[in-house]
């Protein structure tokens, strides 16, 4: 079975690398459009149209997969297993609190969500990549990988985020709720850094909601698979070991 790891915001599937080295199984890591790679003609870089390249990626793979997913990589693994069109496995997501009823976004979120405001952000960070760099570091990444991950910012990725951002206001599940209930097509996972700012409400409770195991890795924070990738690996492969709920 082949490992299928989405990545998150603002980042690229380089996020990844020193979990991949550390399991032992085969990984594809995919990268997003607009993050590091090109966005398809007409593409808008909306929630529901990553939702839809997902599970287009998914079908040119040999499955069923092992699809994991982070930050926003996260929410729209949570979406596709919610679905069930493509061939899963399993399924693993971290920042389930996101996709609580009542969650309110992160204050950076608000910001690019907020017309002008956004832009002038983007603009600001696109004059100093070590601007966004800094932001980074002050969010718990540590210096290398923020400095790594803010030179791949570019104004394709800035305009990415904006509109992904602002295609899910007031939060996702005034979008998907209805349809985020127990996901009976593959077992699931949540992971929950206990450490992490932006996953701090009820990830336990909406992981009932899915029908998902909830596995606190603890100490860790938002990037945990660059703070310890060996800790994340092994819990991935313990809960791969035997999905079945």
């Amino acid at each position: 079975m082949t490992v299928v790891l989405v990545h998150g915001v603002p980042e690229t599937d380089e996020v990844w690398d020193g979990l991949r080295a550390c399991l032992r199984r085969d990984s594809v890591a995919l990268r997003l459009p607009g993050f590091g790679s090109p966005r398809p003609e007409g593409f808008t870089s909306t929630k529901d149209e990553y939702v839809s390249w997902l599970e287009g990626q998914l079908r040119e793979l040999d499955g069923p997969v092992d699809l994991v997913g982070h930050d926003w990589g996260a929410l729209l693994v949570a979406r596709v297993a919610s679905r069930g069109v493509v061939d899963l496995r399993s399924w693993a997501v971290d920042v389930a609190s996101v996709l609580d009823r009542d969650y309110i976004w992160h204050d950076a979120a608000r910001l690019w969500q907020t017309p002008e405001a956004g832009e002038a952000w983007a603009a600001e960070a696109l004059g100093n990549p070590l601007g966004i760099a800094g932001q980074l570091k002050a969010a718990g990444i540590a210096d290398e990988h923020a400095r790594a991950m803010g030179e791949r910012f570019d104004a394709t990725m800035a305009s990415s985020i904006l509109a992904l951002y602002r295609s899910a206001t007031p939060n996702p599940f005034a979008h998907w709720g209805a349809e985020l209930t127990s996901v009976t097509s593959a077992p699931g996972l949540v992971l929950h850094p206990t450490r992490d700012p932006y996953d701090g409400g009820p990830a336990s409770e909406v992981a009932a909601t899915l029908g998902a195991r909830f596995r606190p890795l603890e100490g860790l924070g938002h990037w945990w698979m660059l703070q310890d990738p060996g800790a994340g690996a092994a819990a991935l492969e313990e809960f791969w070991a035997n999905p079945k709920r």
